[in-house]
Protein backbone atom coordinates (compact mmCIF):
# COMPACT_ATOMS: atom_id res chain seq x y z
CA UNK A 1 0.00 0.00 0.00
CA UNK A 2 2.83 2.38 0.87
CA UNK A 3 4.63 1.30 -2.27
CA UNK A 4 1.78 2.68 -4.05
CA UNK A 5 1.25 5.38 -2.51
CA UNK A 6 4.52 7.04 -2.82
CA UNK A 7 4.49 5.85 -6.47
CA UNK A 8 1.25 8.07 -7.37
CA UNK A 9 2.89 10.75 -5.21
CA UNK A 10 6.02 10.32 -7.51
CA UNK A 11 4.29 10.36 -10.68
CA UNK A 12 1.56 13.15 -10.12
CA UNK A 13 3.49 15.78 -8.33
CA UNK A 14 7.21 14.81 -7.54
CA UNK A 15 7.94 14.24 -11.41
CA UNK A 16 5.94 16.72 -12.59
CA UNK A 17 7.29 19.46 -10.48
CA UNK A 18 10.77 18.31 -11.07
CA UNK A 19 10.20 18.41 -15.10
CA UNK A 20 9.18 22.06 -14.37
CA UNK A 21 12.63 22.59 -12.34
CA UNK A 22 14.25 21.24 -15.15
CA UNK A 23 12.12 23.23 -17.55
CA UNK A 24 13.04 26.47 -16.00
CA UNK A 25 16.70 25.77 -15.72
CA UNK A 26 16.97 25.24 -19.51
CA UNK A 27 15.19 28.67 -19.94
CA UNK A 28 17.66 30.23 -18.26
CA UNK A 29 20.51 27.71 -19.31
CA UNK A 30 19.92 29.32 -22.73
CA UNK A 31 19.56 33.34 -21.66
CA UNK A 32 23.06 33.10 -19.76
CA UNK A 33 24.22 31.45 -22.98
CA UNK A 34 23.33 33.70 -25.49
CA UNK A 35 24.09 36.73 -23.01
CA UNK A 36 28.09 34.99 -22.73
CA UNK A 37 27.87 34.40 -26.65
CA UNK A 38 26.34 38.31 -27.50
CA UNK A 39 29.39 39.63 -24.88
CA UNK A 40 32.24 37.65 -26.58
CA UNK A 41 30.80 38.09 -29.77
CA UNK A 42 31.11 42.25 -29.21
CA UNK A 43 34.95 41.29 -28.19
CA UNK A 44 36.14 39.57 -30.83
CA UNK A 45 34.58 42.48 -33.40
CA UNK A 46 36.56 44.98 -31.12
CA UNK A 47 39.74 43.23 -31.68
CA UNK A 48 39.42 41.87 -35.21
CA UNK A 49 38.79 45.32 -36.33
CA UNK A 50 40.99 47.17 -33.48
CA UNK A 51 38.26 49.05 -32.25
CA UNK A 52 39.94 50.69 -29.26
CA UNK A 53 38.82 53.62 -26.96
CA UNK A 54 41.63 56.11 -28.63
CA UNK A 55 39.85 55.90 -32.20
CA UNK A 56 36.32 55.49 -31.01
CA UNK A 57 37.13 58.74 -28.37
CA UNK A 58 39.32 61.71 -29.43
CA UNK A 59 42.43 61.36 -27.59
CA UNK A 60 45.59 62.90 -27.15
CA UNK A 61 48.68 63.70 -24.75
CA UNK A 62 48.60 66.91 -22.96
CA UNK A 63 51.16 69.46 -23.56
CA UNK A 64 52.62 72.30 -21.23
CA UNK A 65 51.35 75.84 -23.09
CA UNK A 66 54.22 78.29 -23.63
CA UNK A 67 52.08 80.97 -22.37
CA UNK A 68 49.69 79.58 -19.62
CA UNK A 69 52.47 76.85 -18.06
CA UNK A 70 50.91 74.48 -16.19
CA UNK A 71 47.23 76.20 -16.32
CA UNK A 72 46.52 74.28 -19.24
CA UNK A 73 46.06 70.96 -16.90
CA UNK A 74 43.04 70.56 -15.06
CA UNK A 75 42.73 70.37 -11.82
CA UNK A 76 42.66 66.00 -10.57
CA UNK A 77 41.55 65.14 -7.58
CA UNK A 78 42.95 61.55 -6.12
CA UNK A 79 41.13 59.86 -3.48
CA UNK A 80 42.43 56.73 -1.22
CA UNK A 81 39.82 55.52 0.90
CA UNK A 82 40.99 52.63 3.59
CA UNK A 83 40.51 51.80 6.95
CA UNK A 84 42.98 50.05 8.84
CA UNK A 85 45.39 49.09 6.15
CA UNK A 86 48.64 48.82 7.84
CA UNK A 87 50.30 46.59 5.42
CA UNK A 88 49.67 48.48 2.24
CA UNK A 89 48.73 52.27 3.14
CA UNK A 90 52.08 52.85 1.79
CA UNK A 91 52.26 51.60 -1.36
CA UNK A 92 48.47 53.30 -2.53
CA UNK A 93 50.15 56.87 -0.95
CA UNK A 94 53.15 56.40 -2.54
CA UNK A 95 51.21 55.24 -6.19
CA UNK A 96 48.95 58.10 -5.70
CA UNK A 97 52.14 60.76 -5.16
CA UNK A 98 54.14 59.55 -8.11
CA UNK A 99 51.53 60.21 -10.85
CA UNK A 100 52.68 62.36 -13.36
CA UNK A 101 50.66 65.78 -13.25
CA UNK A 102 51.77 68.81 -12.56
CA UNK A 103 51.86 69.41 -8.65
CA UNK A 104 50.23 72.91 -8.35
CA UNK A 105 47.17 71.19 -10.51
CA UNK A 106 47.34 67.89 -8.40
CA UNK A 107 45.72 66.90 -4.73
CA UNK A 108 46.21 63.62 -3.48
CA UNK A 109 43.01 63.17 -0.73
CA UNK A 110 43.65 60.37 1.71
CA UNK A 111 40.39 59.27 3.87
CA UNK A 112 41.39 57.54 6.27
CA UNK A 113 38.23 56.07 8.55
CA UNK A 114 41.19 54.09 10.69
CA UNK A 115 39.87 53.31 14.62
CA UNK A 116 43.97 51.55 15.64
CA UNK A 117 45.95 54.94 16.71
CA UNK A 118 49.22 53.52 15.56
CA UNK A 119 47.96 52.91 12.29
CA UNK A 120 46.96 56.25 11.87
CA UNK A 121 49.73 57.70 13.08
CA UNK A 122 51.47 55.99 10.24
CA UNK A 123 49.60 57.35 7.75
CA UNK A 124 49.63 61.11 8.96
CA UNK A 125 53.21 60.45 9.06
CA UNK A 126 53.28 59.49 5.31
CA UNK A 127 51.27 62.03 4.61
CA UNK A 128 54.04 64.44 5.98
CA UNK A 129 56.78 62.77 4.35
CA UNK A 130 54.79 63.23 0.28
CA UNK A 131 53.90 67.49 1.77
CA UNK A 132 57.50 68.05 2.51
CA UNK A 133 58.61 66.93 -1.25
CA UNK A 134 55.78 69.13 -2.60
CA UNK A 135 52.73 67.33 -2.83
CA UNK A 136 49.47 68.97 -2.13
CA UNK A 137 47.90 65.75 0.19
CA UNK A 138 45.31 65.90 2.87
CA UNK A 139 44.82 63.66 5.10
CA UNK A 140 41.11 63.48 5.77
CA UNK A 141 39.54 61.77 9.00
CA UNK A 142 35.96 61.82 10.39
CA UNK A 143 34.62 60.96 13.51
CA UNK A 144 32.42 58.10 12.89
CA UNK A 145 32.33 55.38 9.80
CA UNK A 146 28.66 55.92 8.84
CA UNK A 147 28.71 54.63 5.31
CA UNK A 148 31.63 52.69 5.25
CA UNK A 149 33.41 53.61 2.29
CA UNK A 150 30.26 55.67 0.47
CA UNK A 151 30.24 57.53 3.39
CA UNK A 152 34.09 58.05 3.52
CA UNK A 153 33.78 59.25 -0.04
CA UNK A 154 31.03 61.09 0.60
CA UNK A 155 32.24 63.18 3.17
CA UNK A 156 35.61 63.89 1.35
CA UNK A 157 33.99 65.67 -1.38
CA UNK A 158 32.29 68.41 1.49
CA UNK A 159 36.01 69.72 1.59
CA UNK A 160 36.37 73.21 -0.30
CA UNK A 161 39.17 72.42 -2.14
CA UNK A 162 37.20 69.51 -4.34
CA UNK A 163 35.10 72.40 -5.90
CA UNK A 164 37.90 73.32 -7.46
CA UNK A 165 38.92 70.34 -9.20
CA UNK A 166 37.46 68.84 -12.23
CA UNK A 167 38.35 65.13 -12.11
CA UNK A 168 38.27 62.94 -9.50
CA UNK A 169 40.33 59.32 -9.46
CA UNK A 170 39.87 56.85 -7.02
CA UNK A 171 41.90 54.25 -5.79
CA UNK A 172 41.37 51.97 -3.04
CA UNK A 173 44.54 51.15 -0.30
CA UNK A 174 45.59 48.36 -2.19
CA UNK A 175 45.89 49.47 -5.67
CA UNK A 176 48.89 51.13 -7.45
CA UNK A 177 48.71 53.18 -10.24
CA UNK A 178 51.91 53.41 -12.84
CA UNK A 179 52.75 57.29 -12.71
CA UNK A 180 51.27 57.43 -16.16
CA UNK A 181 48.01 56.72 -14.99
CA UNK A 182 46.61 60.25 -15.50
CA UNK A 183 48.71 61.06 -18.88
CA UNK A 184 46.94 57.99 -20.11
CA UNK A 185 43.38 58.47 -18.77
CA UNK A 186 42.24 62.15 -18.35
CA UNK A 187 42.67 63.00 -22.12
CA UNK A 188 39.61 60.99 -22.67
CA UNK A 189 37.39 63.23 -20.43
CA UNK A 190 39.06 66.79 -21.16
CA UNK A 191 38.36 65.64 -25.73
CA UNK A 192 34.97 64.00 -25.20
CA UNK A 193 32.39 65.95 -22.87
CA UNK A 194 29.67 63.15 -23.06
CA UNK A 195 32.27 60.68 -21.21
CA UNK A 196 31.76 60.66 -17.36
CA UNK A 197 33.91 57.79 -16.45
CA UNK A 198 37.44 56.53 -17.37
CA UNK A 199 38.40 52.69 -15.82
CA UNK A 200 40.96 51.05 -16.47
CA UNK A 201 41.42 47.05 -15.70
CA UNK A 202 43.04 45.45 -12.94
CA UNK A 203 46.27 43.83 -12.29
CA UNK A 204 47.01 41.17 -9.85
CA UNK A 205 50.17 41.41 -7.93
CA UNK A 206 49.79 38.05 -6.07
CA UNK A 207 47.85 36.30 -8.73
CA UNK A 208 50.67 33.24 -8.20
CA UNK A 209 50.42 32.92 -5.05
CA UNK A 210 48.11 30.28 -4.74
CA UNK A 211 45.48 28.08 -6.00
CA UNK A 212 42.47 30.46 -5.35
CA UNK A 213 43.81 33.16 -6.36
CA UNK A 214 44.57 31.76 -9.70
CA UNK A 215 40.89 31.35 -9.67
CA UNK A 216 39.89 34.43 -8.95
CA UNK A 217 42.43 36.20 -11.55
CA UNK A 218 40.42 34.05 -13.87
CA UNK A 219 36.96 35.11 -13.18
CA UNK A 220 38.12 38.64 -12.52
CA UNK A 221 39.96 38.74 -16.09
CA UNK A 222 36.92 37.75 -17.89
CA UNK A 223 34.31 40.19 -15.75
CA UNK A 224 36.86 42.72 -17.89
CA UNK A 225 37.40 41.01 -20.89
CA UNK A 226 34.00 40.54 -21.38
CA UNK A 227 31.87 42.66 -19.32
CA UNK A 228 33.12 45.48 -19.49
CA UNK A 229 34.44 45.78 -22.69
CA UNK A 230 31.44 45.07 -24.64
CA UNK A 231 29.61 47.00 -22.20
CA UNK A 232 32.02 50.11 -23.17
CA UNK A 233 32.16 49.64 -26.77
CA UNK A 234 28.38 48.38 -27.61
CA UNK A 235 26.40 50.73 -25.11
CA UNK A 236 29.27 53.25 -23.53
CA UNK A 237 28.38 52.30 -19.78
CA UNK A 238 29.32 49.08 -17.53
CA UNK A 239 29.57 49.20 -13.30
CA UNK A 240 32.24 51.28 -11.68
CA UNK A 241 35.11 48.72 -10.52
CA UNK A 242 34.98 51.40 -7.30
CA UNK A 243 38.85 51.98 -7.87
CA UNK A 244 40.99 52.72 -10.44
CA UNK A 245 38.71 54.91 -12.16
CA UNK A 246 38.50 59.01 -13.40
CA UNK A 247 35.24 60.07 -12.78
CA UNK A 248 34.02 63.89 -13.95
CA UNK A 249 32.97 65.87 -11.12
CA UNK A 250 30.05 67.52 -12.88
CA UNK A 251 28.50 64.09 -13.87
CA UNK A 252 28.96 62.53 -10.22
CA UNK A 253 27.22 65.96 -8.75
CA UNK A 254 24.42 65.46 -11.24
CA UNK A 255 23.66 62.46 -9.96
CA UNK A 256 23.54 63.01 -6.86
CA UNK A 257 27.06 61.91 -5.35
CA UNK A 258 27.68 59.17 -3.31
CA UNK A 259 24.85 57.42 -1.23
CA UNK A 260 25.30 54.83 0.89
CA UNK A 261 21.91 52.92 0.56
CA UNK A 262 23.78 48.92 -0.41
CA UNK A 263 27.06 48.14 -0.03
CA UNK A 264 27.79 48.59 -3.71
CA UNK A 265 28.15 52.40 -3.88
CA UNK A 266 30.47 52.34 -7.17
CA UNK A 267 27.89 50.54 -9.32
CA UNK A 268 25.20 52.41 -7.48
CA UNK A 269 26.83 55.82 -8.80
CA UNK A 270 27.34 54.35 -12.36
CA UNK A 271 23.73 53.24 -13.13
CA UNK A 272 22.22 56.92 -11.52
CA UNK A 273 25.23 58.70 -13.70
CA UNK A 274 24.36 56.41 -16.65
CA UNK A 275 20.53 56.95 -16.76
CA UNK A 276 21.34 60.49 -17.11
CA UNK A 277 22.99 60.16 -20.55
CA UNK A 278 26.63 60.10 -19.91
CA UNK A 279 28.81 57.66 -21.73
CA UNK A 280 31.55 55.42 -19.90
CA UNK A 281 34.65 54.06 -21.62
CA UNK A 282 36.94 50.74 -20.05
CA UNK A 283 40.20 51.70 -21.49
CA UNK A 284 41.84 47.59 -21.48
CA UNK A 285 45.76 48.57 -22.00
CA UNK A 286 45.73 50.66 -19.07
CA UNK A 287 45.85 48.51 -15.71
CA UNK A 288 46.32 49.05 -11.99
CA UNK A 289 48.25 46.90 -9.64
CA UNK A 290 46.03 45.53 -6.70
CA UNK A 291 46.10 42.05 -4.64
CA UNK A 292 43.47 39.92 -4.60
CA UNK A 293 42.54 37.99 -1.08
CA UNK A 294 44.48 35.05 -0.49
CA UNK A 295 42.77 34.11 2.89
CA UNK A 296 39.42 31.92 1.99
CA UNK A 297 37.28 34.25 4.93
CA UNK A 298 38.51 37.62 3.23
CA UNK A 299 37.63 36.08 -0.10
CA UNK A 300 34.33 34.48 0.84
CA UNK A 301 33.43 38.08 3.26
CA UNK A 302 34.27 39.78 -0.19
CA UNK A 303 31.78 37.54 -2.61
CA UNK A 304 28.97 38.22 -0.31
CA UNK A 305 29.52 41.90 -0.77
CA UNK A 306 29.50 41.16 -4.64
CA UNK A 307 26.69 39.28 -4.88
CA UNK A 308 24.22 40.87 -2.36
CA UNK A 309 25.00 44.31 -3.43
CA UNK A 310 24.04 44.26 -7.06
CA UNK A 311 20.91 41.96 -5.84
CA UNK A 312 19.58 44.70 -3.32
CA UNK A 313 20.41 47.72 -5.55
CA UNK A 314 18.25 45.83 -8.30
CA UNK A 315 15.50 46.03 -6.28
CA UNK A 316 16.03 49.59 -4.91
CA UNK A 317 16.53 50.98 -8.65
CA UNK A 318 14.19 48.76 -10.62
CA UNK A 319 11.29 51.32 -10.87
CA UNK A 320 13.51 53.89 -11.13
CA UNK A 321 14.94 52.64 -14.23
CA UNK A 322 12.01 52.25 -15.54
CA UNK A 323 10.69 55.25 -15.43
CA UNK A 324 13.83 56.93 -16.24
CA UNK A 325 13.20 59.33 -19.48
CA UNK A 326 16.78 60.72 -20.26
CA UNK A 327 17.27 57.96 -21.64
CA UNK A 328 16.30 55.12 -24.75
CA UNK A 329 14.05 52.42 -23.73
CA UNK A 330 16.86 49.69 -25.21
CA UNK A 331 19.55 51.39 -22.31
CA UNK A 332 16.93 50.42 -19.56
CA UNK A 333 15.95 47.06 -20.98
CA UNK A 334 20.21 46.59 -21.15
CA UNK A 335 20.77 47.68 -17.52
CA UNK A 336 17.52 46.33 -16.50
CA UNK A 337 18.16 42.58 -18.10
CA UNK A 338 21.41 41.89 -18.97
CA UNK A 339 23.48 44.30 -16.51
CA UNK A 340 21.32 43.19 -13.64
CA UNK A 341 18.89 39.99 -13.91
CA UNK A 342 21.11 38.11 -16.18
CA UNK A 343 24.63 39.10 -15.14
CA UNK A 344 23.72 39.79 -11.20
CA UNK A 345 20.42 37.59 -10.37
CA UNK A 346 19.72 35.04 -12.51
CA UNK A 347 23.55 33.46 -13.27
CA UNK A 348 23.94 32.68 -9.42
CA UNK A 349 20.73 30.81 -8.96
CA UNK A 350 20.84 28.78 -12.40
CA UNK A 351 24.93 28.08 -11.03
CA UNK A 352 23.53 26.82 -7.65
CA UNK A 353 20.28 24.62 -8.63
CA UNK A 354 21.24 23.64 -12.26
CA UNK A 355 24.50 22.07 -11.74
CA UNK A 356 24.56 21.37 -7.72
CA UNK A 357 20.74 20.40 -7.49
CA UNK A 358 18.85 19.66 -10.43
CA UNK A 359 21.60 17.46 -12.13
CA UNK A 360 22.40 15.68 -9.07
CA UNK A 361 18.94 14.57 -8.21
CA UNK A 362 18.16 13.85 -11.92
CA UNK A 363 19.69 10.18 -11.20
CA UNK A 364 16.24 9.52 -9.51
CA UNK A 365 14.57 10.32 -12.08
CA UNK A 366 15.42 8.71 -15.52
CA UNK A 367 11.73 9.44 -16.99
CA UNK A 368 12.64 13.00 -17.19
CA UNK A 369 15.15 14.40 -20.23
CA UNK A 370 17.70 16.66 -19.84
CA UNK A 371 19.14 17.90 -22.83
CA UNK A 372 22.94 17.42 -24.06
CA UNK A 373 23.24 20.66 -24.71
CA UNK A 374 22.17 22.47 -21.00
CA UNK A 375 24.79 19.86 -19.46
CA UNK A 376 27.93 19.23 -22.35
CA UNK A 377 27.80 21.67 -25.04
CA UNK A 378 26.78 25.15 -23.11
CA UNK A 379 28.64 25.08 -20.14
CA UNK A 380 31.35 23.69 -22.16
CA UNK A 381 31.11 27.16 -24.56
CA UNK A 382 31.38 29.01 -21.74
CA UNK A 383 33.75 27.70 -19.65
CA UNK A 384 36.29 27.89 -22.80
CA UNK A 385 34.94 31.29 -23.08
CA UNK A 386 36.08 32.03 -19.20
CA UNK A 387 39.61 30.33 -19.51
CA UNK A 388 40.33 31.84 -22.59
CA UNK A 389 40.48 35.16 -20.73
CA UNK A 390 43.34 34.29 -18.84
CA UNK A 391 45.78 31.51 -21.25
CA UNK A 392 48.45 30.93 -18.74
CA UNK A 393 45.87 28.94 -16.61
CA UNK A 394 44.13 27.21 -19.04
CA UNK A 395 45.53 24.46 -17.76
CA UNK A 396 43.32 25.08 -14.22
CA UNK A 397 40.28 25.26 -16.14
CA UNK A 398 38.71 22.08 -14.09
CA UNK A 399 39.77 22.97 -10.83
CA UNK A 400 37.94 26.89 -11.67
CA UNK A 401 34.85 25.05 -12.41
CA UNK A 402 34.76 23.29 -8.94
CA UNK A 403 35.63 25.77 -7.33
CA UNK A 404 32.68 28.42 -8.97
CA UNK A 405 30.34 25.66 -8.23
CA UNK A 406 31.29 25.90 -4.37
CA UNK A 407 31.19 29.59 -4.38
CA UNK A 408 27.69 28.92 -6.39
CA UNK A 409 25.98 28.38 -2.66
CA UNK A 410 27.63 31.02 -0.90
CA UNK A 411 26.57 34.04 -3.82
CA UNK A 412 23.08 32.18 -4.47
CA UNK A 413 22.44 32.88 -0.62
CA UNK A 414 24.19 36.34 -1.04
CA UNK A 415 21.58 37.41 -3.66
CA UNK A 416 18.91 36.19 -1.74
CA UNK A 417 19.69 38.49 1.36
CA UNK A 418 19.82 41.29 -1.60
CA UNK A 419 16.82 40.55 -2.91
CA UNK A 420 14.52 40.33 0.03
CA UNK A 421 17.08 42.90 2.34
CA UNK A 422 17.53 39.96 4.85
CA UNK A 423 19.65 40.86 8.08
CA UNK A 424 23.54 40.48 6.51
CA UNK A 425 22.05 43.25 3.67
CA UNK A 426 24.21 46.10 4.66
CA UNK A 427 27.29 43.62 6.29
CA UNK A 428 30.31 45.23 5.39
CA UNK A 429 33.90 43.46 6.13
CA UNK A 430 37.00 45.37 4.50
CA UNK A 431 38.52 43.18 2.31
CA UNK A 432 41.33 41.74 4.17
CA UNK A 433 45.57 42.52 2.79
CA UNK A 434 48.55 40.82 3.35
CA UNK A 435 50.94 43.04 1.56
CA UNK A 436 51.46 40.73 -0.93
CA UNK A 437 52.04 43.95 -3.71
CA UNK A 438 54.96 44.35 -0.67
CA UNK A 439 56.57 41.47 -2.62
CA UNK A 440 56.90 43.06 -5.92
CA UNK A 441 59.03 45.45 -7.65
CA UNK A 442 58.15 48.80 -5.85
CA UNK A 443 57.72 52.26 -8.58
CA UNK A 444 60.70 54.72 -9.17
CA UNK A 445 61.54 56.74 -6.81
CA UNK A 446 60.94 60.11 -7.10
CA UNK A 447 62.94 63.27 -7.21
CA UNK A 448 62.95 66.80 -6.32
CA UNK A 449 60.06 68.48 -8.22
CA UNK A 450 61.55 70.61 -11.50
CA UNK A 451 59.29 72.64 -13.56
CA UNK A 452 56.09 71.67 -11.98
CA UNK A 453 56.38 67.90 -12.34
CA UNK A 454 58.56 64.85 -9.53
CA UNK A 455 61.00 63.45 -11.55
CA UNK A 456 61.29 59.90 -11.72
Amino acid sequence: MKTMWWRDMRSLLIVPMFKCLVAICLVISLLVFVESLYMNIVVIYVKLCKRKPEKIYKWEAMQEDLELGNQNFPMVLVQIPMYNEREVFQLSIGAACRLIWPLDRLIVQVLDDSTDPTIMEMVSIECGKWATKGINIKCERRDNRNGYKAGALKQGMRHSYVKTCTYIAIFDADFQPEPDYLERTVPFLIHNPELALVQARWKFVNAKKCLMTRMQEMSLNYHFTAEQESGSTRHAFFGFNGTAGVWRLAAMEEAGGWKDRTTVEDMDLAVRVGLHGWKFVFVNDVSVKSELPSQFKAFRFQQHRWSCGPANLFRKMTMEIIRNKRVTIWKKLYVIYSFFFVRKIIVHFFTFFFYCFILPTSVFFPEVNIPTWSTVYFPFMITLFNAIATPRSFYLVIFWVLFENVMAMHRTKGTFIGLLEGGRVNEWVVTEKLGDALETKLLPQVRKPRNGFLER
